[in-house]
C-alpha cells in the first residue's frame, strides 16, 4: 500500500515537473520585453558535485535553455533528502555549474522536507540548512546552501535606468488576474550589462497569483 502511495506521489510530481519546465511563458503584459517567470524548486551544483552525484568526469547535459542567455536547465535531476529522512525525488538541475551548490525551494517544498527555511537571495548562504543530495552514482551532504529564493526581477543596467532604479532596489509587481489580483512587493533589482527583463517568483507565488490566467503584469518602483 505504502509503495503505491510513492510511486503515484512521484507520477504526480513527474507531471507538475515537467509543466512548469515547459512553461518559461510569460503573463500578459504592458511592458515590452518584460518577462514574469516561475521559477520551480531546482539545484545549482559545483563541478566537484556533479561528479560525485553522476560519475568520474560526467559534465551537465544541457537539456533547455533558460530565457537569460548561457543558463540552462539539465537534463540531470537529483533526489534532495531533508530531516527524518523526508525527500523530494528528481529535482532538476540548472546549469552552468557553480562555486557552491545550492538548493531553491518554495515554501511548501521546505515544509514537505521538515526545513524553517530562510528567504534568500542566491548566493547568501551563510548559516542556511544544508541537505543530502542523491543521484544515480552516489550521494553528497552539503551543510548549508537549502534557500527560498528571494522573489526578484533580472535587468540590465539600460532597462534599470529607464524605471529609475539600480542594482539592489526594491520593485513591486502588480499581477491582474481577477479575483486573484496580487501585488508582490519588494522584489530585489538585479542590474547588469547584459540580463533580459525578467521577474522570477516561486511556484507558491505565481500560484496563489493565478500567473497563468493574468491578464496584465506591471513592474513599479517602489
Amino acid at each position: 500500500m505504502s509503495t503505491t502511495a510513492t510511486l503515484d506521489r512521484a507520477a504526480v510530481e513527474q507531471i507538475v515537473r515537467q509543466i512548469v519546465t515547459a512553461s518559461d511563458s510569460p503573463a500578459a503584459t504592458d511592458e515590452p520585453n518584460l518577462i514574469v517567470s516561475i521559477s520551480a524548486r531546482h539545484v545549482h551544483l559545483t563541478d566537484e558535485h556533479v561528479e560525485a552525484l553522476f560519475g568520474a568526469g560526467r559534465t551537465l547535459t544541457p537539456m533547455k535553455d533558460l530565457y537569460q542567455d548561457g543558463f540552462y536547465a539539465a537534463e540531470e535531476t537529483v533526489m534532495v533528502v531533508g530531516p527524518r529522512k523526508r525527500m523530494l525525488p528528481s529535482v532538476r538541475v540548472l546549469g552552468p555549474t557553480r562555486p557552491y551548490s545550492q538548493v531553491e525551494l518554495a515554501f511548501t517544498d521546505a515544509i514537505s522536507l521538515g526545513l524553517d527555511l530562510p528567504v534568500r537571495a542566491s548566493g547568501d548562504l551563510e548559516g542556511t540548512p544544508g541537505c543530502v543530495l542523491i543521484g544515480p552514482n552516489g550521494a553528497v551532504q552539503i551543510d548549508q546552501g537549502v534557500i527560498r529564493a528571494e522573489r526578484h526581477v533580472h535587468m540590465n543596467f539600460d532597462a534599470a535606468a529607464q524605471y529609475g532604479v539600480k542594482n539592489h532596489d526594491r520593485m513591486h509587481l502588480r499581477i491582474t488576474s481577477g479575483a486573484c489580483t496580487t501585488v508582490l512587493e519588494d522584489l530585489l533589482v538585479r542590474a547588469d550589462e547584459t540580463s533580459k527583463l525578467e521577474v522570477h517568483i516561486d511556484t507558491d507565488e505565481g500560484n496563489a497569483a493565478n500567473l497563468d490566467k493574468a491578464t496584465r503584469v506591471k513592474l513599479v518602483k517602489k
